[in-house]
């Protein structure tokens, strides 16, 4: 009977042990979900081409589209300034939870002339880093910070700006607070960013649809760190390929296999996730290249075992997307005049090459074989534009100028066009735009900084209607591919290239790196890579 009654004791004290247990965890749950989190949020983001010509960008430059945005302006945007996709999904998905509280600290808006300028001088970066910083100290404490990064910002002095930044930012909130970033897929990264923050989130897509979605990510995964739930294991790997981003397409294969696997890895390990930089080659930088970074919840070797499988997986499947060649202007505008005679417009002609915005060996194609019915969006020049508001011309005004190739050999000889303006104003961001009529039923639109245009909305401006032209000109790589490709708009696309050596093109070998030996990176050396 003693026994019988230990054994009842036990039974009941086990179920009582239970109970309490029950109670203690969804007291704990209950705490934590009360709890209400303070994150500061920050945006310092520019693709660098360190090769392109012209002077670097000071805080002007900087300041060209407004003064640093701060508080509901970064979260929110304002009537003039849209926020970017990674915050936007931040603070939307922020707000489902309910108990996290946003601060927006004063940060700069794009650079003028986007990734057409050059090396970012350190006391512009100390500048705005320390303006992020101040508010920082002000706000602390905080339970978390969000940074929307690209990943490929170059500046002298400072080799790795992105972990830099991360750095200062562990420096103020100490090294028990989530620290989490977006980044472009372009982005050159390796381990050094992981040193000093806990996270990072990737596009996975080229063109980037999903900003706003890994914007989502970084919310979801802030909060549960914040919250206890997720212990983030890290890895990174570095392999040695170096690409041209015209080649880095995410829709057309291998390179929609590589992403696809990283997908698989994510839905079959919750909690893991995979990310992929294909780097940025114009930026002349020590991390330059392609990497790896993977985060999950507390299982290292799970982390290591992705990173070896993906950097494997991606360099056995090299060959298929780091190498490629286009047609040149001659064969490109020919192949146009074919497509034209078969009613397969309109065609699109992309620059990819032409990162100032000033290429002109196209043009001067079209203009030798005669196509007409063409818009050309856009050339760069700003002497051009100079002109026209100097003499404060107006639509209907004769247009008689030499235009566009001012960077060097690599952007052609300036085109001479006859014409007239047919439209001025404000556009893109740009506070002076022209579109000059000449020959037969052709539009030339000339901008003082480079201009992607991805989709036609874009080209719907004053009197002209994109759906009107037999052929569109385009500087750019695969961000079009969003609004005339993807989407069936255009029947004929032509990728051009220019005829030369020269930076951006695939040709990085012929660039002068001072911060790599490009022949220690695949397709430009005998390289080996082992796990």
């Amino acid at each position: 009977m003693k026994r019988t009654g230990t054994i009842i004791f036990l039974k009941h004290g086990w179920l009582i042990g239970m109970v309490l247990l029950f109670f203690a965890c969804n007291s704990k749950k209950e705490k934590a979900s009360s709890s209400s989190y303070r994150v500061a949020v920050a945006a310092f983001s520019h693709e660098t081409c360190t090769f392109c010509p012209g002077e670097e960008p000071g805080i002007d430059d900087w300041t060209y589209r407004g003064a640093p945005l701060k508080g509901e302006e970064l979260l929110q945007g304002t009537k003039d300034w849209e926020s970017n996709d990674f915050i936007q999904g931040f603070v939307q998905q922020a707000g489902q939870f309910d108990n996290m509280t946003l601060i927006g600290l004063t940060s700069p808006r794009d650079v003028f002339g986007g990734s057409s300028r050059t090396w970012n001088k350190q006391e512009v970066f100390d500048h705005f880093v320390n303006l992020m910083l101040n508010d920082l100290k002000a706000a602390m404490p905080v339970d978390g910070v969000f940074l929307a990064l690209h990943g490929a910002m170059a500046v002298r002095g400072i080799d790795r700006p992105e972990a830099e930044i991360a750095k200062r930012f562990r420096e103020v909130v100490g090294p028990d607070i989530p620290i989490v970033a977006t980044f472009d897929l372009h982005g050159n990264e390796d381990q050094a960013f992981f040193e000093w923050a806990d996270g990072s989130f990737v596009n996975k897509r080229f063109p980037h649809y999903d900003s706003y979605q890994q914007g989502e990510r970084a919310a979801r995964y802030i909060h549960q760190m914040m919250r206890g739930e997720y212990k983030p294991t890290k890895a990174a790997k570095q392999i040695p390929i170096l690409t041209a981003t015209v080649l880095q397409w995410t829709g057309q294969s291998p390179m929609m296999n590589i992403y696809e696997r990283a997908r698989r890895w994510e839905n079959e390990y919750p909690g893991a996730y995979v990310n992929i930089f294909l780097g940025f080659p114009w930026a002349d930088v020590p991390d330059v290249g392609t990497c790896v970074q993977v985060m999950t919840n507390n299982d290292q070797a799970l982390a290591n075992k992705i990173a070896d499988d993906m950097s494997e997986f991606i360099w056995r499947v090299r060959q298929g997307w780091s190498e490629g060649e286009f047609l040149q202007p001659e064969a490109a505008v020919k192949q146009t005049r074919l497509a034209i005679t078969n009613e397969k417009t309109p065609v699109i002609l992309a620059d990819y090459w032409d990162r100032p915005g000033d290429g002109t060996w196209t043009l001067h194609e079209l203009i030798k074989q005669r196509v007409d019915n063409v818009l050309y969006a856009a050339l760069t020049d700003v002497n051009a534009l100079d002109s026209i508001w100097k003499q404060d011309l107006q639509p209907g005004a004769p247009f008689d100028m030499l235009v566009g190739g001012y960077t060097g050999e690599q952007a052609g000889s300036p085109v001479h066009i006859n014409g007239k303006l047919i439209w001025r104003g404000s556009l893109w961001g740009y506070d002076r735009v022209a579109a000059i009529a000449f020959g037969d039923g052709n539009i030339l639109v000339l901008t003082p900084g480079y201009q992607q245009c991805i989709t036609p909305d874009e080209l719907r401006f004053g009197p002209i209607n994109p759906d009107d032209y037999d052929v569109i000109v385009l500087k750019s790589r695969v961000h079009f591919r969003r609004g005339f490709d993807e989407t069936g708009y255009a029947p004929s696309i032509f990728i051009v290239d220019a005829p030369g050596n020269w930076f951006g093109t695939t040709r990085l070998d012929a660039l002068k790196y001072t911060n790599i030996d490009v022949t220690t990176f695949y397709p430009f050396g005998d390289v080996k890579f082992s796990q």
